[in-house]
C-alpha cells in the first residue's frame, strides 16, 4: 500500500493501460491471410469451462443400454423396459449394486435402462436432467470361462449406431477366435441418443454438450460399468474406430469421428482400453499439420489415375453448371438433365449433388461390391470413368457428369427422379455442423490442380459463419490442445502404446492420417489401393491379397496385446 500511495492515480492508470496494450491480442489487421494459419496466441485469461459449449453446464442425461438383443423379446409383442431411475449418487455405484435387474432380464425378455451423467466435467447445482444413450451388445462369441474374453468396443461416431454396426463386419469376423464380447456404442446427439429429445439440436444451451470429450467420457463410464455388471472387470478392452465428420463449406459432412475417437480414447483412457485400432483416422487434419487441400487432391488423383479424360470432364463441368444455371431457362434445362423431382432454384444444389457423388465414391472405392453409403459395384471410380469415356466426342459435359454420378445415386436403377434440394437426414448426421463450429475445426481447401473448383479456407470466415448459424465461435486450435497432433511421432513415442493406425491411400482422409510407424507398439498399416476403413468391412472370397494381409497383421498385433495383458494380470 505504501507504494500505491506514493504514486498519483493517473500514473497507475497509465501503467495499467500499457500492460493491457502489451498483452492484448493482435488486431484483425495483423492477422494472417485467409490461406495461412494465424499465429496461435494463448488467451490472456483462461476460459471458465473448457468442455461444455453452453452458458450453464448443469444438466444430466439418462443412458439407455440395449443390453443384448437375445434378452429383449421383439415378437410377437415387444418385451418390457426395466428402467432404473437414477438418484442422488454416482450411477456406477447404484448400477453395480442392482444386479437383480440383470439376473431377471432373460426371464422377461427385457430391455434395460439406467441413468448416467450428461456433463462429466462440470459440477453445478442443477444436475438433474437425463437422456437415453444407446448401445448394442452381442454375446454370441463371448468366452466367459476360465477367464472372461476381451471386449471389442466400437466407439460410435456421427450417425445411427445400427448403420455402422452392419458395416463393421471385421469385428464379427474375428470375434470367435478371440472369444470376444462385441459392444457398439452410439455417440451422444446422433441416432437415437438425443439428450434433450427433439430439442437436442435447437440451441447452444443443449448442443453445448455435444463434444468429443463428453463422448469419450460416455464410452469410459459405459465400458467400466458394463464390465462390472458382467463380472468381467479384468477383461481386456480393445476399441475400434472408423472416422469423425467432414466438410462444412462444401457438402461432405461425414465420419471423421469414430475413427479419431478410438485413438483419442486409448490416449485419454489407457486404464479402460488397452489397445485401439483406428482405421482411416485423420487425427492430423487440424491446424496446419497436414495439407489443407489433401482431401480433394486425393479424390482428384483417384479419378485421374483411371482416366485423364474422366478428370478433364469433371474439371470442366463446374463452370458450365454456373453459366447454365444463371437464369431460369438454364435451370429448367438442368433440372431435366439431372431428372430432379422438382425444378431447382440454384445450380449450387447440382454442384453439391455431383461433388457428393464423386467424393463419396472415392472414399468407398472398394475392390468388391458394397452398400455402405449406396449400392455400388467393385472399383466404382473406375466404373464412373468408364461411363464418362463411353460418350462420343463433343457430348455435353453436364450429361457426362450426371451419367457418372448416377452410378452412385442410382446403381440399382430404382430412382425415377432425384431430390437434390432439401431432403432428409437418413443416418442422423445433423450434429456435425455444430461440432465443426466448436471444436472440430479442420481447415480444408481446394487447390487449382484439383478437378473441383478452387476453394480457400479462412479461420475468420469460419468464425463468422458459426456465429451467424449457432451463436458460437470455434475454438480453432482446441483439438490439438486437448489431444495433441503436432510432432506426433516424437510425442506418442514417449507415452503412447498399443494403437494401430490403418489407412488406404485411395481414401481422401488418408492425407490426415498417421502413415508411418511411431514406435514398436504404435503401428501404421498402409495399403496403396485401400479405401475408407476397408479393413473394417466383412471379409469376402473376392478380397485382394493385400486386404487379407492387412487384416492378418491387425489380428496378429491384437493377439499380442491381449496375450501380454493377460500375462500381466496373472502376475498381479
Amino acid at each position: 500500500m505504501a507504494a500505491s500511495s506514493s504514486l498519483p492515480v493517473v500514473i497507475w492508470a497509465l501503467l495499467l493501460l500499457l500492460l493491457v496494450e502489451a498483452f492484448a491480442p493482435a488486431t484483425a489487421a495483423a492477422a494472417a491471410s485467409p490461406s495461412k494459419r494465424p499465429a496461435h496466441q494463448p488467451p490472456l485469461f483462461p476460459e471458465l469451462d473448457h468442455f461444455t459449449f453452453t452458458p450453464n453446464s448443469s444438466h444430466l442425461f439418462s443412458q439407455k443400454y440395449l443390453l443384448n438383443d437375445t434378452f429383449w423379446r421383439r415378437k410377437p409383442n415387444a418385451g418390457p423396459l426395466f428402467v432404473y431411475t437414477g438418484n442422488e449418487g454416482e450411477i456406477e455405484w447404484f448400477t453395480t449394486n442392482t444386479g437383480f435387474m440383470f439376473d431377471i432380464a432373460p426371464d422377461f425378455g427385457a430391455l434395460l435402462v439406467f441413468i448416467e451423467e450428461l456433463d462429466h466435467f462440470t459440477f453445478t447445482p442443477n444436475s438433474s436432467r437425463v437422456f437415453s444413450h444407446k448401445y448394442l451388445l452381442n454375446e454370441t462369441f463371448w468366452r466367459r470361462k476360465p477367464t472372461a474374453g476381451p471386449l471389442f468396443v466400437y466407439t460410435g461416431n456421427e450417425g445411427d449406431i445400427e448403420w455402422f454396426t452392419t458395416n463393421t463386419g471385421f469385428m464379427f469376423d474375428i470375434a470367435p477366435q478371440f472369444g470376444a464380447l462385441l459392444v457398439f456404442i452410439e455417440h451422444r446427439f446422433y441416432g437415437e441418443s438425443q439428450p434433450f429429445g427433439n430439442d437436442s439440436s435447437q440451441s447452444p444451451d443443449t448442443l453445448g454438450y455435444l463434444t468429443s470429450t463428453q463422448a469419450l467420457a460416455d464410452f469410459a463410464v459405459l465400458i467400466t460399468s458394463l464390465k462390472q455388471n458382467l463380472s468381467a472387470v479384468d477383461a481386456p478392452v480393445v476399441v475400434f474406430g472408423g472416422s469423425y465428420g467432414g466438410k462444412v463449406n462444401n457438402v461432405v459432412v461425414f465420419w471423421l469421428l469414430f475413427l479419431v475417437l478410438a485413438s483419442w480414447f486409448r490416449l485419454k483412457y489407457p486404464h479402460v482400453a488397452m489397445g485401439a485400432l483406428a482405421s482411416s483416422a485423420p487425427i492430423l487434419q487440424f491446424d496446419d499439420i497436414s495439407s489443407w487441400s489433401g482431401f480433394d487432391d486425393t479424390v482428384t488423383q483417384d479419378f485421374k489415375s483411371e482416366s485423364l479424360n474422366c478428370y478433364s470432364v469433371i474439371k470442366a463441368v463446374w463452370d458450365v453448371l454456373d453459366d447454365r444455371g444463371s437464369n431460369e431457362t438454364g435451370l429448367l434445362e438442368l433440372s431435366k438433365t439431372f431428372r430432379t423431382c422438382k425444378t431447382v432454384h440454384s445450380a449450387d444444389s447440382l454442384t453439391n449433388f455431383l461433388y457428393t457423388a464423386f467424393t463419396y465414391t472415392a472414399m468407398t472405392d472398394y475392390p468388391t461390391p458394397a452398400n455402405f453409403l449406396q449400392n455400388l459395384p467393385a472399383y466404382p471410380v473406375k466404373e464412373m470413368c468408364k461411363i464418362i469415356d463411353s460418350f462420343p466426342a463433343g457430348a455435353d459435359v453436364v450429361e457426362k457428369a450426371f451419367a457418372a454420378a448416377s452410378l452412385y445415386y442410382n446403381y440399382t436403377g430404382d430412382q425415377k427422379c432425384f431430390q437434390v434440394e432439401g431432403g432428409d437426414d437418413p443416418h442422423g448426421l445433423s450434429g456435425w455442423g455444430w461440432q465443426a463450429c466448436t471444436e472440430m475445426v479442420m481447415p480444408m481447401a481446394v487447390s487449382n490442380e484439383s478437378m473441383f473448383p478452387p476453394f480457400g479456407f479462412s479461420y475468420e470466415e469460419r468464425s463468422k459463419g458459426c456465429l451467424a448459424n449457432y451463436g458460437v465461435r470455434p475454438r480453432m486450435h482446441w483439438i490439438t490442445t486437448e489431444y495433441g497432433g503436432h510432432k506426433i511421432d516424437k510425442v506418442l513415442k514417449r507415452f503412447g502404446s498399443n494403437i494401430i493406425f490403418s489407412n488406404g491411400m485411395r481414401d481422401p482422409w488418408s492425407r490426415g492420417g498417421v502413415l508411418k510407424n511411431i514406435s514398436s507398439s504404435i503401428i501404421a498399416l498402409v495399403t496403396e489401393k485401400g479405401a475408407h476403413h476397408l479393413d473394417f468391412r466383412s471379409a469376402t472370397k473376392d478380397d485382394p491379397d493385400w486386404v487379407v494381409e492387412q487384416r492378418r497383421q491387425e489380428i496378429e498385433i491384437i493377439h499380442g496385446w491381449i496375450d501380454q495383458y493377460n500375462k500381466d494380470i496373472a502376475q498381479m
